[in-house]
């Protein structure tokens, strides 16, 4: 998934010459508390905030470009960067949103906190049992009976408590990727967990192909 996957396309912006007035106008009429400030080619110059405006009034400064941070000094990211390059720099800098720029500099979008947290929550709701489909689809052999049997294995290693091949399986059926990760601890005991199963299954295989 790339950046522009989820990026937002139908952002404002407003320019350097333009009044104080004029973009706390503009920015409360669209909701936005963030806006990139553009050149008349569209190419990113510098960004408010509607707390550099309420600076700004309070300062006595009359136009965009007194307030703005200059571009140097803004997160950006390209529309065809890793989508995971616009969540971790959202999350390293604590920013509401960030720009999106084209290869020629120009803003062609927002990567919103909004955006990112709605895509997380999509993935969340996945069924796990669909991810368990997908890796018999890629261990070419193996069999979801024999993945359900390791994965089951590794439950009660890890748990301590009984559970059967077919337990397992009615328990991802009804489970989503983001109980699993509530449920064994969060993502990295999730996929280690995961991991523990592929390797067991393999294991499993190999074993019964040397009988």
């Amino acid at each position: 998934m790339n950046v522009k996957e989820i990026m937002d396309t139908e952002f404002i912006a407003v320019s350097a010459n333009m009044t104080i007035i004029e973009a706390s106008i503009k920015m409360e009429a669209h909701k936005r508390f963030t806006t990139p400030v553009l050149d008349n080619r569209k190419r990113l110059i510098g960004w408010i905030t509607s707390l550099d405006v309420t600076r700004g009034f309070r300062e006595n400064h009359k136009i965009v470009s007194d307030i703005m941070h200059s571009k140097n000094d803004i997160v950006h990211v390209y529309e065809n960067e890793p989508a995971r390059i616009a969540v971790l720099a959202a999350s390293k800098h604590k920013v509401v949103s960030i720009p999106v720029l084209d290869s020629e500099d120009k803003v062609v979008g927002e990567v919103r906190t909004f955006d990112i947290v709605e895509t997380l929550s999509k993935l969340y709701e996945i069924k796990v049992y669909k991810i368990f489909e997908a890796v018999v689809n890629e261990l070419k052999g193996v069999t979801w009976e024999e993945l359900m049997e390791a994965s089951a294995i590794i439950t009660r290693r890890e748990t301590g408590k009984p559970v059967t091949a077919k337990e397992y399986e009615q328990r991802i059926k009804k489970s989503t990727f983001g109980e699993a990760i509530w449920a064994t601890g969060g993502l990295e005991k999730f996929f280690v967990g995961f991991i523990a199963i592929g390797e067991l299954v393999i294991a499993r295989k190999v074993a019964k192909a040397r009988k």
